[in-house]
């Protein structure tokens, strides 16, 4: 081969070098998106450091025990690339980043109405700068805000006397993933996104790249619009969200089954009105909005309205309990009501932002309801330490079931048996399982959009 450092390479020859086990790597950051991307690169061929700066993880790495059992093939990944000794797990920059000739950064960045905090980023790249060999190449994949991997450049170039797009390139590749589904993301769901700050950078990436995903690379004019391509799906996703949040209050108001509105709207091929909810949570959703509204503040006036929309729906949902129990002839102080749901997504054990933890404060604090949280893929020990009361497991006495989170376990639900133990029997159905259901007619049945219905059963 005519090259034998990454920058400059063309795509074949970056492809060949993956192949053939010449490319090693180091993947800063082995999480939820780190590891599986490692994994799939040492799979490939590629001789992979996962770094982190996690002692604890990165031993139980080296044991070949799964950090992500709900992740399919991750364990199946780890075992045969530790095997065969193309992943190597470490907490050492001295030891993976001289060596390597791709650096992939996938540590956490936090954002919220407050500001956006980069310092896990800062601080990886600090540590990477002075041990960057020449020839290698930077790849951001966090998502982050439009122009942060070019602000890294001084940075880079201070701490390691090299000079971007002549001495190492840089990039921004963002992940494209989504939890329980990692490894089908990263190789073949959807295309990978490459902003790169010069073609010496751009070309070997596509070789890269294209080696690990069966749909290919969509090489983008730059840097900057990589990062807003993952962030402005997710800035769309919230903003359509608190759409559908608010034609459901406004439906509330004006007595219009919202559902039903929605579903016969989207018969028409240009209206895609998603359905209404208990608010939004998640690594993602709730974060991306803010890297816009703070770099364009006198811009970004509906992404903000958006946000305030969705991270109200807790408190309405509270305020509908709070209602069907008034109508149920309950006083909400001292009521018993459990939350179903402490995951911000069906079948994900994950729950940042999710909105359980502002609901339950607010039926506690606001209310004096006296609740309790339950979800199939948590321990009560677990609910119990983020600060939230766990379900005792005796649904007599209790005074209603609110649904925060949309479990398959759900909707399996023998809501006729658990209606015979309740003491009034209230059901605020926040994701919409039993809209369809006879059994709901048992209770005093809620839900955003539809506001309450009395029961149309006795037993």
């Amino acid at each position: 081969m005519a090259n034998t450092s990454l920058y400059g390479a063309t795509a074949g020859e970056a492809e060949e070098m993956l192949k053939q086990g010449k490319l090693t790597i180091t993947v800063v950051g082995q999480g939820k998106l780190g590891l599986p991307l490692a994994l799939v690169f040492a799979s490939k061929g590629a001789r992979v450091y996962g770094l982190d700066v996690n002692p604890g993880l990165v031993e139980m790495l080296r044991r070949g025990e799964n950090p992500l059992p709900r992740e399919p093939g991750v364990r199946e990944l780890l075992q045969e690339t530790l095997n065969k000794g193309l992943y190597r797990p470490t907490t050492s920059y001295e030891e993976s980043i001289p060596r390597s000739d791709l650096i992939v950064f996938l540590v956490p960045v936090y954002a919220d109405k407050e500001r956006v905090r980069l310092e896990p980023l800062l601080s990886a790249v600090e540590k990477t700068a002075p041990l960057l060999r020449r020839g290698s190449i930077i790849v951001t994949e966090t998502t982050l805000p439009p122009g942060t991997t070019e602000s890294l450049i001084p940075l880079v170039e201070e701490k390691s006397g090299l000079r971007a797009g002549r001495d190492f390139g840089i990039a921004h590749a963002p992940e494209r993933t989504m939890s329980g589904r990692m490894i089908r993301d990263i190789t073949e769901s959807y295309p990978k996104i490459i902003g790169a700050l010069d073609r010496a950078t751009l070309e070997p990436l596509r070789g890269v790249y294209g080696s690990i995903n069966r749909r290919g690379v969509i090489a983008v004019s730059s840097i900057r619009v990589a990062e807003a391509v993952k962030v402005f799906e997710g800035v769309y996703r919230d903003v359509n969200i608190a759409l559908a949040n608010e034609l459901a209050l406004i439906s509330e108001k004006m007595g219009i089954d919202a559902l039903e509105a929605i579903r016969v709207a989207n018969t028409q091929p240009y209206s895609h009105i998603h359905k209404p909810g208990a608010g939004v949570g998640g690594h993602c959703i709730p974060v991306y909005p803010w890297f816009l509204i703070h770099r364009a503040p006198g811009l970004a006036r509906l992404l903000k309205t958006a946000r305030d929309v969705n991270d109200d729906m807790p408190r309405r949902v509270a305020l509908l309990t709070a209602k069907a129990l008034n109508q149920a002839g309950r006083p909400t102080r001292g009521s018993r009501v459990l939350l179903h749901g402490l995951a911000f997504r069906n079948g994900v054990k994950e729950h940042a932002n999710s909105p359980t933890f502002t609901l339950y404060r607010e039926l506690v604090e606001e209310w004096g309801v006296e609740a309790q949280v339950e979800d199939p893929l948590y321990t009560r020990e677990e609910i119990e330490s983020l600060g939230l009361r766990p379900f005792d497991g005796d649904y007599r006495g209790l005074d209603a079931l609110v649904i925060v989170t949309d479990h398959e376990e759900y909707r399996r639900m023998p809501l006729r048996d658990i209606a015979r133990s309740m003491r009034t029997r209230v059901l605020v159905d926040a994701r919409y399982l039993f809209t369809e259901s006879q059994e709901r007619r048992l209770y005093y049945y809620a839900a955003p959009g539809l506001g309450v219905q009395g029961p149309q059963e006795d037993s």
